[in-house]
């Protein structure tokens, strides 16, 4: 029974760290199919992704959705998205599918594309801004012409154990679910129409799944207090420790060195920390009824560049954030009344391009926050945040006690005591 017990809670834990996020518990990507026409042998679907999740987007080199068939469908043509594998079509005589495996997988075109392959939305590489920060590019589309299925509601099967890699692991899948069809709006806005029949797939992300060690870290330092506290030593692993390269190395030099890798594997800059990325904040100015803080973030990999990056933070004063300098800047209220959670991200065409390690791989900004006299205080680390993301991530905060903390009053102590001595003194003296 004990044994029964344990293993229920260890299933709805590992359950939950797939679904669920705290900063943004409705975030989801959601894979829409909508059958708009019918074939002789099959039906002809509009596949639409959307990106519902607040500040993770998928970067480069984008998306990779796939499926088991349900039956023997092939896949005859797809505009806006291809496969990666055609697989055997040998029994095919004359038009050959454009994919016959069982399992196939799909990526998105290349920016560029002829015309006749292109569709609304489709051809960015697979790269889906978040909701949150750019809805209008948080969607991906593409056509897909289905043979040797049903043709009807009542025969179409569909498919399932779908798999998304958003560019890289983490996101679980669920089972595609029939829902009321679409309904469309013709240009002049004058008539709707729906689609035959509509199924959704819905996708969640855990970072627990992506990776065993975090992708970034945060560093804090204070203008009352001359202790950095930096990064945890180890703090995304030390793994690649043996490979990584020291900023003077002269094989920084050699032509090639910041080209990505295929399987995206990091060059890191030496460091303590071994993370791709650091975020700094840094407690700058105390005035009387507002309070500064700067944020920087240095990106340590070599090989790889960040767009459309996000910065989310959790801290009691964003209730009332003043103003922003050199970032964008969202609130982000998953909770409705609990305004705790901001996302800061790049102004496009400025610094919406976070650069590879080296001289131009960092990003700052300054946030001037406006005091809550019942609430503000430099106590106890309060100044620091409560959570960090980087694109999605969560970071590794360091360890609450090696916070810089505030001076404590033992210099005003010791004036005190000199002080009394003194007067003891002259009181002697006077009754002498």
């Amino acid at each position: 029974m004990k044994f029964f017990i344990a293993a229920l809670f260890l299933s709805v834990l590992f359950s939950s760290t797939a679904a669920y996020d705290p900063l943004d518990p409705n975030g989801n990507i959601t894979i829409k199919w909508d059958i708009m026409s019918w074939t002789p042998d099959g039906y002809v679907a509009v596949v639409t992704m959307n990106n519902f999740q607040m500040f993770r987007h998928v970067m480069s080199p984008g998306w990779t959705l796939g499926w088991t068939w349900a039956k023997k469908e092939v896949i005859w043509t797809m505009v806006g998205a291809q496969t990666t594998e055609q697989g055997d079509c040998s029994k095919f005589k004359g038009n050959i599918p454009h994919c016959c495996k069982k399992t196939p997988t799909l990526v998105d075109l290349l920016p560029g594309v002829p015309y006749n392959q292109q569709f609304s939305n489709c051809c960015k590489g697979g790269v889906l801004a978040a909701w949150g920060q750019d809805p209008t590019a948080s969607v991906s589309a593409f056509q897909v012409s289905v043979g040797q299925a049903g043709t009807t509601n009542k025969t179409v099967k569909l498919p399932k154990n779908f798999t998304l890699l958003g560019p890289g692991p983490g996101y679980t899948c669920g089972p595609a679910k029939i829902v009321p069809s679409t309904n469309f709006l013709t240009p002049d806005r004058r008539r709707k129409t729906q689609a035959l029949m509509t199924w959704n797939v819905t996708c969640t992300y855990s970072q627990f799944l992506a990776r065993k060690h975090p992708s970034c870290c945060v560093s804090f330092s204070s203008f009352y207090n001359e202790t950095i506290t930096s990064c945890p030593s180890c703090a995304c692993g030390c793994e690649n420790k043996h490979k990584c390269i020291k900023p003077e190395s002269k094989l920084l030099s050699v032509v090639g060195v910041n080209t990505p890798r295929k399987d995206n594997t990091p060059l890191l800059q030496c460091t303590h920390h071994m993370c791709p990325v650091r975020i700094h904040w840094h407690v700058k100015v105390n005035y009387k009824d507002y309070w500064r803080a700067k944020i920087a973030i240095t990106n340590f990999n070599y090989r790889l560049n960040y767009t459309q990056w996000t910065l989310v933070v959790q801290h009691p004063n964003l209730n009332n954030v003043t103003q922003v300098f050199s970032f964008d800047y969202k609130p982000l209220v998953p909770y409705g009344s609990i305004n705790d959670t901001g996302m800061f991200y790049g102004m496009k065409f400025y610094n919406d391009l976070l650069m590879e390690a080296g001289q131009f791989g960092n990003v700052q900004s300054e946030v001037l926050l406006q005091k809550d006299k019942d609430t503000f205080t430099f106590k106890e680390g309060w100044a620091f945040p409560r959570k960090v993301y980087f694109n999605g991530e969560e970071c590794m905060l360091p360890p609450p006690e090696s916070y810089p903390f505030l001076p404590n009053s033992a210099p005003q102590s010791r004036a005190f005591l000199t002080t009394f001595i003194i007067c003891v003194a002259f009181f002697f003296l006077a009754m002498m």
